[in-house]
C-alpha cells in the first residue's frame, strides 16, 4: 500500500523539523500510542493501539529515523507485530520552507499481515490515512502552539 499526503505548518522548517524530532511531541500526537522509548541513536520502541472495525490490539513496533537532512529530509522505518498481524513500513518526509511556512510532503509504503490484514483489506488505506492525517493534525498544533 502506497500513501503520500502533504501537510503546511505555518512555521519555518527549522521549528517544524524540531517537533518532527521530538519523541514526545510524537508520542502525543501519534494516535493510539501508550508509549515510545529510545533504544538507540535515533532509535525506538512503541507501543501503539490500533484496531480496524472490531479487530485491535497493541502493536510494538521498532522505529528507526535515518538518511536525516536536517530541515530537508528523513527517512522513517518501522516494524511491529501484535497478536493480531504484523506490520512494516517506510516513508520519506521532506520539508520544504517557503515564505515563513514549511510544506511537509511524506512518501510512505507500508504491508500488514495476520488477521489485521484479512478483516481490514479494504479498510486499511483508509485508516492509515486517517491515522497520518490525525497525527499531522496534532503535530500542527503543537508547532502553533510553541
Amino acid at each position: 500500500m502506497d500513501i503520500s499526503a502533504t501537510y503546511i505548518f505555518d512555521a519555518p522548517a527549522e521549528k517544524v523539523w524540531n517537533t518532527l524530532m521530538d519523541p514526545g511531541a510524537l508520542a502525543g500526537c501519534v494516535p493510539g500510542c501508550q508509549s515510545l522509548e529510545a533504544t538507540g541513536e535515533n532509535e525506538y520502541q512503541a507501543v501503539v493501539n490500533v484496531g480496524m472495525g472490531l479487530v485491535r490490539g497493541n502493536f510494538t513496533a521498532r522505529v528507526a529515523i535515518s538518511d536525516m537532512d536536517p530541515y530537508k529530509s528523513y527517512r522513517l522505518s518501522l516494524s511491529g507485530n501484535s497478536s493480531i498481524g504484523f506490520g512494516s513500513g517506510d516513508s520519506l518526509v521532506t520539508l520544504t520552507e517557503q515564505d515563513g511556512k514549511t510544506t511537509v510532503h511524506v512518501d510512505s509504503q507500508a504491508q500488514a499481515g495476520g488477521t489485521i490484514a484479512r478483516v481490514g483489506q479494504r479498510m486499511m488505506e483508509s485508516v492509515a490515512r486517517g491515522l497520518l492525517d490525525r497525527l499531522f493534525t496534532c503535530l500542527q498544533e503543537t508547532v502553533a502552539r510553541g
